[in-house]
């Protein structure tokens, strides 16, 4: 293997330990934080089967950006939507299964251009944090960091599709290694200058994912003021440490 295989062999392993250890701390911190107030934001459900359908709708459609701010959700929903397809489309790169590679096949063909509706996407949140004034005025060098981040990650990705064609048997091939810890059979990564950035990148936010802003894509689920049910007179609501003291 070369010294550029083994290379980011080492970095993926270390990055993908952070990213699940620290995001396994994460949701265990969000999990234990107590809720000591019945607060969901209303109108709210009264069932828990009111709750799911909240979060859903929350969680797919960004209902409650959408009732707040057009032009945000357009921008938020088209790029994380587009982030999600081309998600899917990568995972050719990590299984072999003949139902999700035929389907992946399928869709290919039209979510390939959907890296561009993500850097759109990306490049509309960031010009809301640039032109809105009371935005730029609560947004600190990390937001606009992590927007760069992000985009130069669709923009190299993109440029690896569309512009300078990698090796894409090779990159799976790598990827499969790792993943079945098989370095006898790990083939060469390819030398393609926006395939090494594209990945160096992807490492990077792996890294930082669980220390930084993302993770409201986890913590949406523990938001006291989304997940629970409108039910104060019905039911009292009280935390596990009040509780205890009542005891």
């Amino acid at each position: 293997m070369s010294f550029l295989t083994v290379a980011f062999a080492a970095l993926f392993y270390a990055a993908t330990v952070l990213l699940v250890v620290g995001l396994a701390r994460r949701i265990s911190l969000y999990w234990r934080t107590p809720a000591p107030l019945k607060i969901p934001t209303t109108p709210a459900p009264v069932t828990q089967g009111g709750v799911v359908l909240r979060m859903f709708r929350e969680v797919v459609f960004f209902e409650s950006l959408f009732k707040s701010t057009k032009w945000t959700w357009l921008f938020g929903w088209v790029f994380h939507m587009a982030l999600f397809a081309v998600l899917f489309r990568h995972l050719r790169y990590f299984t072999e299964a003949e139902s999700i590679m035929a389907l992946v096949a399928f869709v290919s063909p039209l979510f390939k251009y959907l890296a561009f509706a993500m850097i759109i996407g990306l490049l509309g949140l960031w010009a809301r944090r640039l032109l809105v004034d009371r935005v730029r005025y609560i947004s600190a060098p990390s937001d606009h960091l992590m927007l760069l981040l992000l985009l130069l990650i669709g923009i190299s990705g993109a440029m690896t599709t569309f512009v300078a064609h990698t090796d894409v048997v090779a990159v799976k091939g790598f990827f499969r290694a790792l993943m079945t810890f098989s370095f006898s059979d790990m083939p060469n990564l390819p030398t393609d200058p926006f395939m090494i950035v594209h990945l160096l990148l992807v490492a990077l936010l792996m890294i930082i994912f669980p220390i930084s802003k993302l993770l409201h894509a986890p913590g949406i689920f523990f938001s006291p003021t989304r997940n629970q049910i409108d039910n104060p007179r019905e039911q009292r609501h009280v935390s596990d440490w009040a509780r205890k003291l009542e005891q």
